[in-house]
């Protein structure tokens, strides 16, 4: 087995377990491939707007597993509340050992403050018409859908893959307007509020750089999600990077684990049993 990378901060969000859309074994890959002192779970970890029942794979229920024994294990996990998985918010203050729920978060590294949040409280749809939010959350996944089936032909035919739904924000100005107007709303706040650093998700668009204005700079940050961007961020050692599942030549994916697979049920009576043993 690889040795894991010790990473001091990891920072993920836009997971959205529960449907189509995620590719959890690469991110339990990712999240076998380190050793975290904190993992901060930036929002729309599990989507509970899309969630069903009929939808819920074996790979998916290994992410919350592993998660879970990450917090057994004693590190540090902050979920924080996004907008697919909005119902946690009234959890919000919960906490059980190294694990806590939170709607934002501040955090000091290295003499640096880290302003964290999920971000969709910029998001006009949101707040006015969620549910045209939500129609177009369905629609978003249906078209990952459509894209699996368009590149499991290009394969087939030897043809490069496509990514749909990345070709088309891309391609519409409101789309792209709306990224760079969060991305200034974002800094142009923790500038005003004296943070060093600004970390968000909910626009499933990585990215790490410097924003000015007349009153100072902020370094933004965005942890992108793992639908199709499959990105992360690390920070050691004074600095951020963006991890890339995509260019990481070490991480491997297994086509089949040999583990066992818990219910939910049984899933959190073994993590109760964990801390039960920690504190006797």
């Amino acid at each position: 087995m690889a040795k894991k990378r010790k990473v001091e901060v990891a920072v993920i969000s836009d997971v959205h377990l529960g449907t189509y859309g995620c590719h959890s074994k690469e991110l339990l890959a990712y999240l076998k491939s380190i050793q975290p002192e904190t993992l901060i779970l930036n929002g729309d970890i599990i989507d509970i707007w899309q969630f069903s029942k009929s939808y819920w794979p074996a790979s998916h229920m290994r992410v919350i597993k592993h998660l879970m024994g990450l917090i057994a294990k004693g590190t540090k996990v902050y979920y924080i509340t996004g907008n697919h998985d909005e119902m946690l918010r009234k959890f919000v203050g919960f906490q059980l050992g190294s694990f806590q729920v939170v709607n934002k978060l501040v955090l000091e590294l290295d003499g640096k403050r880290a302003w964290m949040f999920h971000g969709d409280v910029f998001d006009v749809t949101m707040q006015h018409s969620k549910w045209l939010a939500k129609l177009g959350a369905h629609g978003y996944d249906l078209l990952i859908l459509l894209n699996r089936v368009v590149n499991f032909f290009c394969l087939k035919l030897e043809r490069e893959k496509v990514q749909l739904s990345r070709n088309i924000k891309n391609r519409v100005k409101s789309a792209v307007k709306f990224i760079n107007d969060f991305e200034k709303t974002a800094s142009d706040i923790a500038i005003s509020k004296g943070y060093d650093y600004v970390v968000c998700g909910h626009i499933h668009q990585p990215e790490l750089r410097e924003i000015q204005n007349e009153e100072g700079s902020v370094t933004y940050l965005n942890s992108g999600d793992w639908i199709e961007n499959l990105t992360a961020l690390e920070y050691n050692s004074g600095e951020w990077s963006l991890y890339k599942y995509k260019d990481d030549l070490d991480v491997v994916v297994m086509s089949q684990e040999d583990e066992w697979v818990p219910t939910n049920v049984q899933l959190f009576q073994s993590l109760m049993v964990e801390f039960n043993l920690k504190s006797a």
